[in-house]
């Protein structure tokens, strides 16, 4: 068994006081999310100086760190940018319209999750869909009175169950990767739960959505559609920029260049259709933000987001978080954890339920999805093949327990990038955000049942 320069015990001190300090700071004390990590990282600093490791040392392991999420920030600023030319172009108030058109207030809450499950299974991004039509929806959601908290639960559930059967996605290739598994063995065997979870998660927002049956106000709702009408071009052809989305996902086209490509459209349709085009004005929009001035309250209050400076909140917090786990990963507190749990294991459903567990508690130290996939399936790989099970159930198990239970962490990539994105707390839409929760516990209990039928 490999020596680590942290024991077992100061490992498990270390996380304990790590968790205790984060999660009373952030939930307990309403301490900033920033102040807690930053405070949290000047302990670990303490613990690391205090067992030798050299400055040099630290210093590459907050690079390290930080490094891992550069691709994931600059996403988040191209993001930031499209909402607000999205916005101006004219996409956003366009899909609120035909929304509209459709609307069913009882029907409302489940057809979000309906429909963000659709797109993010054809676009394979989480991040994409909710920073796109998850913006529409919110829009209509608060305009017809559901809560906001609880369609951005049918947001976050849609747009992660899309993400975790979608053959594009970067988490379900990573998860197959990993785990030596065909991608298409691996999907059939993420079906087996994801499905199930699915209609779990549909019928507990149709039951929720059932409450604001008779809510809607429809001269209220002919006076917003009548407002979006007057102050943005709605259209078919405005919709182009979505359909690049989707076009460029099926052509496996990398996020950063099709987020720039829909932006550049973006912009073109906005120069041949404002006759009052300014690129000043423009410039400023795309850095700060669009300005809805349309007189309307509510409408302004919704449409009067994105930017660049908006992502910025969510990217300070997300470096300091990857620094973090930086610490942990180059200190080598989590592999130290990660070994002593592999002597633990002593049957199938140990195996898998510890591999299940690592990816959870990846994501709740150091917030980072792809880690929360990478480092338990890495460690207990070997594992799978000793013991002779299908190495099928270890991608599962790291789809199920990996990148879906990111939204429900304040600091973790997605829900910072959530919160930022639509400005509902992560702690306020985590108990709605349904599917985050079911999946990985159905993931376990189809492994128990099918161990119990392979024993009949």
């Amino acid at each position: 068994m490999k020596k680590y320069q942290v024991n077992f015990n100061e490992a498990v001190f270390l996380l304990i006081t790590l968790l205790l300090m984060i999660g009373t700071s952030i939930i307990g004390l309403g301490i900033p999310a920033h102040v807690a990590i930053l405070v949290a990282i000047g302990y670990l600093l303490l613990f690391a100086v205090y067992k030798k490791f050299s400055w040099d040392f630290i210093h590459d392991a907050l690079i390290d760190g930080v490094s891992s999420g550069i691709i994931p920030m600059l996403i988040f600023i191209l993001i930031g940018a499209l909402i607000s030319v999205w916005i101006a172009a004219g996409t956003i108030p366009t899909i609120m319209v035909l929304g509209f058109s459709f609307l069913s207030v009882k029907f409302f809450v489940p057809t979000v999750f309906v429909v963000c499950g659709i797109v993010g299974g054809a676009v394979g991004s989480s991040f994409t869909t909710i920073s796109t039509i998850g913006i529409a929806f919110l829009g209509m959601g608060s305009l017809i009175g559901v809560d906001p908290a609880l369609t951005t639960g049918a947001i976050v559930s849609g747009a992660f169950l899309g993400n975790s059967i979608s053959p594009l996605s970067d988490t379900v290739n990573l998860a197959a990767a990993i785990s030596e598994v065909d991608l298409f063995e691996h999907l059939k065997n993420t079906y087996k739960t994801a499905i199930p979870a699915a209609l779990l998660s549909f019928g507990y927002f149709l039951v929720m959505g059932l409450q604001y049956d008779g809510a809607l106000d429809s001269s209220s709702i002919h006076d917003i559609v009548k407002t979006l009408n007057r102050n943005f071009t709605i259209s078919f052809v405005e919709l182009i920029p979505l359909a690049i989305l989707f076009i460029c996902a099926w052509k496996k086209i990398p996020a950063i260049p099709t987020l720039l490509l829909s932006i550049c459209t973006s912009l073109m349709l906005m120069f041949f259709t404002n006759a009052h085009f300014s690129l000043i004005d423009t410039a400023d929009m795309i850095q700060n933000g669009f300005v809805s001035q349309t007189g309307n309250t509510q409408v302004d209050e919704l449409l009067s987001r994105g930017g660049i400076q908006s992502m910025m909140w969510s990217v300070s917090l997300i470096i300091l978080a990857l620094a973090l786990g930086g610490l942990l990963v180059k200190m080598e507190i989590i592999d130290c954890l990660l070994q002593r749990f592999e002597t633990l294991i002593n049957s199938r459903q140990k195996l898998i339920f510890i591999t299940m567990m690592s990816s959870i508690g990846v994501n709740v130290l150091i917030g980072e999805q792809y880690l929360s996939i990478i480092l338990p399936g890495k460690s207990f790989i070997n594992k799978f093949k000793e013991k002779k099970v299908p190495l099928s159930l270890l991608s599962r198990g790291l789809n199920d327990a990996g990148s879906v239970v990111n939204p429900l962490i304040p600091w973790g990539v997605s829900g910072v990038f959530i919160s930022g994105t639509l400005g509902i707390a992560t702690i306020n839409y985590l108990p709605y955000a349904v599917f985050c929760y079911i999946l990985p516990l159905l993931s376990f209990l189809v492994t128990i049942i099918s161990k119990k039928k392979e024993k009949e």
